[in-house]
């Protein structure tokens, strides 16, 4: 992924947690990129269940966990 897109991806991420951006899409599931490994990402509803994903299992408990600490802040319109 060049390097333009990435930083664009993150500059409107949601939030950005562990190297990881999570952005809402307009179908309301959730996106989750993991910036120092781009080839790698996660869509997920807004239950923290997984829609699609090419994480190895390891990776998907991680990105999970962080999903569901930090969902609340995805909702709040003013993080």
């Amino acid at each position: 992924m060049p390097e333009k897109e990435l930083q664009k991806i993150a500059e409107n991420a949601k939030i950005i947690v562990n190297g990881y951006a999570f952005s809402k899409r307009d179908d309301g599931f959730i996106s989750i990129l993991n910036l120092d490994h781009p080839d790698c990402a996660m869509v997920i509803s807004n239950e923290s269940e997984i829609i699609e994903t090419n994480m190895d299992e390891i990776e998907q408990g991680i990105v999970l966990s962080l999903a569901k600490r930090n969902l609340a802040f995805l909702e709040d319109d003013n993080a």
